[in-house]
């Protein structure tokens, strides 16, 4: 099967991620979990996803395993913040015209990850 990553490349994903903290930027249901300056965030973001999505292993030679659930514990996710996610990454994929079978596909991926990392009602 070729990746997202080899579907998609590079490019289209750092556009994605860009666009995604675009909307994250003016929503508050989930803005109070990130950094006021969103820079260092979005360059995280973009290396995580290249791997997420079948491309390098940028993230981990980086900074280390992503440990997501780890990582997340400090802030207060909740099903709103969660949902809010989703929904901007949702925005943001409509946004960058991924193709509908590829948006399907790394929904889903996000949907599980994101229920997982919801430690707070």
């Amino acid at each position: 099967m070729v990746t997202v990553y080899k579907q998609l490349g590079e490019e289209k994903i750092e556009e994605l991620v860009d666009r995604f903290y675009d909307y994250v930027d003016k929503d508050s249901r989930m803005r109070f979990l990130f950094p006021e300056d969103l820079t260092e965030t979005r360059l995280k973001q973009k290396l995580f996803q290249i791997q997420f999505l079948g491309g390098p292993n940028l993230y981990n030679e980086r900074f280390g395993h992503p440990m997501l659930k780890m990582r997340h514990m400090p802030f207060k996710v909740t099903e709103e913040a969660r949902d809010a996610w989703l929904d901007n990454m949702s925005k943001a994929m409509d946004d960058v015209k991924l193709p509908s079978e590829i948006k399907e596909h790394i929904y889903k991926r996000y949907e599980i990850t994101a229920n997982a990392m919801v430690n707070s009602r």
